[in-house]
């Protein structure tokens, strides 16, 4: 075969390109196990799989549209204008190639190179796993000039293959409504998704993302009886620095340029754009296959050696470092970096705890080499800036020495309390982590309350005095000097800073698997506990990987009539059940008590209502995405106050707390 036939064929995509692995029969036994939970989570991973296909089509040049649309009832419809699934007849199957890759697990084009080369889907289990936890999905594929189309309930075709009509346009529209009696939520998260397609926008310059909602009640302003639905379309010319401009929107940048690396190396797309500004925290994000590799592996490792590589030659050569009394780390390097790395990979090896650490060891000098080749033709071109990056290089070194023996002093035993432990600490007599709980209160009263109300055996009870410090806008020693998080890594009994790492959280010897934050109900509650969260996202975000943070849910009222006295959530559940209890046509008799602070509650109702397992709510906390994450973080907690102001009164409503 002559090298042209061979790339003729690379371009076909037929039903001879679709491969079969293995079956859908334990996709409904155990859904977890292939979409992650039967939360939010899972729920929301169903629409990822979908445009997955989509953007594999894009991948190989043949998409640069997908249209997703949120229906009245919560139903989803994805529509692509790529080559369309075959649909012809599957020579070993036996049937369609659309019936095959709706109804086999892992089948599809992705899996024969000469279709996709890279496949962001290869992550993910198909859109099969979709078809097989909806009640209802109908396929519909345009190619050919013609229209054909599939429908399935559970995973199982109603009716063959049919021709509906004719059409000069090519594409795939899937149209499904999950299985409700899987999930546990039912109602799909407008923020969660358009939060992604923005992401895939960045990821994949060229390419427009749409997302309409067509739920009434969704902030759109109505004229009349008829709602404006609620839409956003996310498209990105440069790509990955446009990521980075939204990232460091609410940062102060140093260079006025991102710096943008693109090419090839050992036949590995490579992708980087990164930018330093003035905080002191290191935001890189990786991505292999436009998956988010939230544990690194071998494009990060190659990606921070070239950085290290790079910037330390020049600055020696340079002579910047010739007065400096102690050596440069890694770390260094980073501080104040914001970066984004993206891999395109034929066959990428994932490993790690979340399978989200890529493993190919080829991709490390692949990467390492560009950034090496690329940093140093900007840094000879740019000398200005150049000198901006090595003066901030060599601060950060210098806020790492004070900080060394700051944080020395955290993992010192204090002498005078014997144990090592946190005076206020009141523990617990449990010794196992997984059996045992500690809250963070705001404030000594609550604090004292907690005490009261608590189970001693495994709930444990640590008062934090006021509002702990903003780590967002402080040098790294004076985090380490702050009593509050002294007390925080004490009492967890966990070690930050290794050799190779100085950022790098021991968590070997954690003493709770169960770390919970109870603060009042009101602004400075909420306040103190994005304190927190800000602190556990930047210096302990192992804790929320490995899902051990949560937040308590204290009621918010108290409401009784005679003999009747019920606790209340929220406001509907406040005003559902004044309803109901004065359906005898009085508002009288009714007393309602707002609890604005724990310390309003005494011991035993703490304990029955916020502490109690059996009764209580906790809300676990996870990073769905974690470089929107670093954005709300760095908008909520950084300098700028027009976005703050924004972001507050756009999600207020979700509080549920009062000035």
């Amino acid at each position: 075969m002559t090298e042209e036939e061979k790339l003729n064929k690379s371009n076909e995509y037929s039903a001879d390109n679709i491969q079969v692995l293995e079956g859908l029969e334990a996709v409904r036994k155990r859904p977890a196990m292939y979409i992650g939970d039967v939360n939010s989570r899972g729920l929301h991973h169903l629409v990822y799989e979908v445009i997955d296909n989509s953007i594999d089509e894009a991948l190989a040049g043949h998409c640069d549209k997908i249209d997703v649309v949120i229906h009245e009832d919560n139903s989803i419809t994805v529509v692509d204008n790529g080559r369309g699934i075959p649909t012809g007849m599957h020579e070993k199957e036996q049937r369609s190639a659309l019936e095959v890759v709706m109804t086999v697990l892992h089948a599809g084009g992705k899996f024969d190179k000469g279709s996709y080369k890279v496949s962001g889907g290869l992550h993910g289990v198909g859109v099969s796993c979709v078809n097989a936890l909806s009640t209802k999905l109908v396929a519909t594929v345009y190619r050919e000039g013609k229209i054909f189309q599939q429908e399935y309930n559970i995973g199982k075709p109603v009716y063959d293959v049919k021709e509906i009509g004719v059409s000069d346009k090519t594409g795939t529209e899937i149209h499904f409504i999950p299985d409700y009696s899987i999930f546990q939520v039912q109602v799909y998260d407008y923020s969660i998704l358009a939060t992604r397609l923005r992401e895939l926008a960045f990821l994949n310059k060229g390419i427009t993302l749409t997302l309409k909602d067509e739920r009434p009640n969704n902030d759109g302003n109505g004229n009349g009886d008829q709602p404006k639905f609620k839409s956003d379309s996310f498209y990105s010319e440069k790509g990955l620095s446009d990521f980075i401009d939204y990232l460091d929107e609410n940062r102060e940048k140093l260079i006025s340029e991102v710096i943008s690396i693109e090419g090839e190396k050992n036949n590995i797309p490579v992708e980087v754009a990164m930018q330093y500004n003035t905080s002191f925290s290191e935001n890189v994000h990786a991505y292999v296959n436009n998956i988010n590799t939230i544990e690194g592996g071998t494009h990060l490792s190659g990606f921070r050696r070239g950085l290290t590589r790079t910037l330390k030659s020049y600055a020696e050569k340079s002579g910047m470092l010739a007065k400096l009394k102690f050596d440069i780390s890694g770390d260094d390097f980073r501080e104040g970096l914001t970066a984004v790395i993206s891999v395109k990979i034929a066959e990428p090896q994932f490993e790690g705890q979340t399978k989200t650490k890529l493993g190919n060891s080829e991709v490390m000098g692949a990467v390492d080499q560009m950034i090496s080749e690329s940093l140093t033709h900007f840094l000879e071109e740019h000398p200005k800036e150049a000198k901006i990056i090595v003066q901030k290089v060599i601060l950060a070194a210098t806020a790492r020495h004070a900080a060394r023996k700051a944080r020395e002093l955290v993992q010192r035993k204090n002498v005078l309390s014997g144990s090592g432990l946190p005076g206020k600490l009141s523990d617990c007599s449990e010794k196992d982590p997984a059996r045992s709980e500690i809250y963070l209160v705001e404030g000594d009263s609550a604090g004292g309350t907690a005490k009261q109300g608590r189970d001693r055996k495994f709930q444990a009870i640590l008062p934090l005095r006021g509002k702990i410090l903003n780590v967002e806008k402080a040098l790294p020693h004076k985090v380490f000097d702050s009593e509050e998080i002294r007390n925080i890594f004490t009492a967890f009994g966990v070690t930050i800073g290794t050799e190779d790492d100085s950022k790098a959280l021991n968590i070997v010897k954690l003493r709770y698997h169960k770390i919970i934050i109870m603060t009042d109900a009101d602004v400075d509650g909420s306040h103190i506990a994005t304190l927190i969260l800000t602190f556990f996202f930047r210096y302990m975000p192992e804790l929320i990987e490995l899902g051990y943070v949560y937040i308590a849910t204290p009621p918010l009222y108290l409401i009784r009539k005679g003999k009747t006295a019920q606790y209340c959530w929220t406001e509907e559940d406040r005003e559902k059940l004044v309803y109901q209890l004065s359906k005898d046509g009085s508002d009288k008799g009714i007393h309602i008590q707002r609890y604005k602070g724990l310390g309003e509650m005494n011991a035993e109702q703490l304990w029955s209502t916020t502490m109690d397992p059996a009764e209580r709510t906790l809300r676990q906390v996870t990073i769905e995405n974690s470089s929107e994450a670093d954005h709300v973080f760095s908008m909520l907690m950084g300098d700028e106050v027009p976005p703050r102001r924004a972001f507050i009164e756009a999600n207020a409503k979700y509080a549920n707390i009062d000035t």
